[in-house]
């Protein structure tokens, strides 16, 4: 299941915007990767917010009140993508992001949003004090046992 990380200039996303991308942005994902949308998967399935004080693009900090950058991280077990989930979580988080945007063209700009997807090799994933692997985390997803 996702841990997504997104990250944003701080004090770039108001309270309706930061809503909208945190009440949909696991959900896509978690679609793109083929789980089950279930309370089971949806409680093993994270977001977190960061936002950053000081935001460089080539070696020039942003200018305040510019339109916010983006960079969406987005960790999964290895083995559970493939090239067409890859391509589809970037097209969801893009169009999550484009969504809450006043300027939704802006999207299509590479500099605007970056989507990393990082995989996260078996065995290199913790919870409960112990390792978690991918027969535990489907587990978790069909039985329903967190």
């Amino acid at each position: 299941m996702p841990f997504v990380e997104l990250f944003v200039p701080k004090g770039s996303l108001d309270q309706e915007s930061r809503e909208a991308i945190g009440g949909r942005l696991v959900s896509e994902v978690m679609l793109a990767e083929g789980a089950p949308d279930t309370e089971a998967a949806r409680s093993i399935s994270w977001l977190v917010v960061n936002e950053i004080d000081a935001w460089f693009v080539g070696g020039r900090r942003l200018p305040a009140g510019e339109k916010p950058k983006y960079v969406v991280r987005v960790g999964v077990p290895a083995g559970s993508m493939n090239d067409d989930k890859r391509a589809d979580i970037v097209r969801r988080v893009t169009k999550v992001l484009a969504d809450a945007d006043d300027d939704p063209a802006r999207f299509t700009q590479a500099a605007t949003a970056w989507v990393h997807i990082n995989e996260v090799p078996e065995g290199n994933w913790g919870a409960r004090g112990e390792i978690v692997r991918i027969e535990d985390i489907m587990a978790v997803v069909a039985g329903g046992r967190a």
